[in-house]
Formats: structure tokens, C-alpha cells, sequence
């Protein structure tokens, strides 16, 4: 056996060691956790569900309740137009009426005549418009928006609203990942979206982050908005209704933009109060959420009210 102090190259060969161990973890590249664009979630088997994300958002916000609906149903979550994973919108005005369009063409791409619908904020809106084109079985709105006439100072304040953050986000496309990765951001993005400042899981944050910086119909859609007609008397729906009211959404309250649901849906309509979640509680609790939304898909199929 040859010692250390036998062998003047044993310091050398340790220093080689040493250095070239250091430059293989140096070559080690961390795995790339970042959101990724998606057109659509698909997966699953069973009745037909659709899914449909809010205003600035996209797919992503539905992948963890998504993966738990799967189990019973066939699942779709596309991006709206003009949202992060989409098509770029056609033209300087976008509304409920055209995104609704694109969706109706992908529900003939995948040979849906009808199908359960499910509507976050803006994608209740399209659900409502989806259902009075007889294309939803069941429809369950969530924290929906559209909840307002056309014209009225309450349009106006939830438009003034968004508007104030196209300075943020045109900031935040300059500073790029940073701003998605940023826990300051994510914080920000968590108090609007969820209950509080810290309620909303960090991946689930940078993907809404992430989202916002890359919707192209951001504008177009508050243009289209201010110009669209208001949505119809609530009242003449016949596709069963389940509306999820968010306790403690901070982008459209309750006490202000759900009276119009309140009190217009038919009679027949669940009325639901979600505690301890915000705007998109599907980011906070998609146990819960995907439990709501298979509840009154069963009960429309069984023909039992779910209570």
C-alpha cells in the first residue's frame, strides 16, 4: 500500500479530483420548473366537462382540480384567445360573444354537441353564453363575472379596476422572469386571486404571474367590454345552475357584482357561498372545488338536487 506521504503527486491528483468534481456540479442544471404555455388541458374519461378560466389567466389555474375530476369525467380546459397558450385575438376589440365563438369551434373540433360547463369570473360569463346556445348540460358558475349593466358606473369601476394594472403588467414584461419569480409579486398576485397575501401555493402564483404578462387580449378585451352588451335576464335559463359566491373575492365582491346573480337565476338555482377562499378558489382548494363541480354534474345525471 503506497501512502500520501509516499507519493509526491497525491496532492496534485487530489487538487484534479476536487476541480473536476466541482465543474460536474457546475454542469448539473437544475430541471426547468417554469410554466409552460398550454393550448388545453385534456384528460380523463367520462361525461364531458368544460373548464374555463378567468380573465388574464389560463389553463393552468384548473390543473390541480382538473386532475381530480379525471377520474369521473373527460376533461377540457382550454385557453381563451388571445390568452397565454392561445391564438393571438383577430382585431383592436375583443368580447364574451367572440371568445365564446373560438370555444364553440373547439367543443365541434372534439364532437361535444353538449357538455358540462364549469366558468371561473370571465368563464362563467362565456358559460352563460355557451348555455343559451344549448351547448351546456349544467353550468356552474364561479365567482362569475358579467354580473352588471351596460352602460353603469359599476362597468366602469370593475374596467378601472383592470385598467390600472396594464402599467404593472407592461413593467412587469420588462423585467421578465423576474417578475413571475419574485415573492414580493407573488404575494401581490396571491391577495388579488386568493383569500390573503399567502393563501395561494408559489408554483400556482408564478403560473397566474406568467399568464398575465402573456395576454395579448388584455386590451382588446377592455375595449370589447366597455362596448358589449350587458348579459341577458338571467332568469330565462333553463340549464341547471350551481352559483359558487367566493367569501372573500377582492376583485369583484359579492355585495356588489353577485346581486344580479342573486337574484335573477331561476329558483332552481343552487346558491353557494365558498368560505375561506378568493376569486379563483380553485388555486386554494381544488379538493373542494372539483367536489362542487362533480356534485351537480352527478345530480343533473341521477336527477337528484345536490344540497
Amino acid at each position: 500500500m503506497t501512502s500520501d506521504a509516499s507519493n509526491p503527486l497525491a496532492p496534485a491528483t487530489r487538487a484534479v479530483t476536487a476541480k473536476r468534481a466541482t465543474t460536474a456540479k457546475r454542469s448539473v442544471r437544475k430541471p426547468d420548473t417554469r410554466p409552460k404555455p398550454t393550448k388545453a388541458l385534456h384528460m380523463g374519461s367520462g361525461d364531458p366537462l368544460l373548464l374555463l378560466h378567468g380573465f388574464m389567466l389560463s389553463p393552468h389555474c384548473w390543473e390541480q382540480t382538473a386532475a381530480r375530476l379525471a377520474g369521473q369525467c373527460e376533461v377540457f380546459a382550454p385557453a381563451f384567445a388571445g390568452h397565454w397558450g392561445a391564438e393571438a385575438p383577430d382585431g383592436p376589440a375583443m368580447n364574451v360573444h367572440v371568445l365564446a365563438d373560438r370555444v364553440e369551434r373547439q367543443l365541434d373540433e372534439l364532437g361535444w354537441r353538449t357538455c358540462h360547463i364549469a366558468g371561473n369570473s370571465l368563464g362563467g360569463w362565456v358559460g352563460v353564453e355557451l348555455a343559451r346556445r344549448g351547448r351546456a348540460r349544467t353550468l356552474t358558475l364561479i365567482a362569475p363575472a358579467g354580473g352588471w349593466n351596460s352602460p353603469s358606473l359599476t362597468q366602469i369601476r370593475v374596467g378601472m379596476k383592470f385598467l390600472s394594472l396594464v402599467p404593472l403588467v407592461e413593467f412587469g414584461k420588462l423585467i421578465g422572469d423576474f417578475a413571475a419569480g419574485n415573492p414580493v409579486v407573488q404575494r401581490f398576485a396571491s391577495l388579488l386571486l386568493g383569500r390573503s397575501a399567502a393563501s395561494v401555493p408559489r408554483r400556482e402564483a408564478t403560473a397566474a404571474i406568467t399568464a398575465a404578462l402573456h395576454c395579448d387580449a388584455m386590451i382588446p378585451m377592455l375595449l370589447g367590454g366597455l362596448r358589449a352588451p350587458a348579459l341577458e335576464d338571467l332568469s330565462t335559463l333553463t340549464t341547471p345552475v350551481r352559483l359558487l359566491l367566493a367569501e372573500h373575492d377582492h376583485i369583484i365582491p359579492n355585495r356588489v357584482y353577485a346581486r344580479r346573480f342573486l337574484r335573477e337565476l331561476p329558483d332552481s338555482a343552487d346558491r353557494i357561498l365558498v368560505n375561506g377562499v378568493g376569486h379563483v378558489p380553485m388555486l386554494e382548494s381544488p379538493d373542494r372545488m372539483a367536489t362542487l363541480i362533480a356534485e351537480h354534474v352527478y345530480a343533473s345525471r341521477t336527477r337528484l338536487r345536490a344540497v
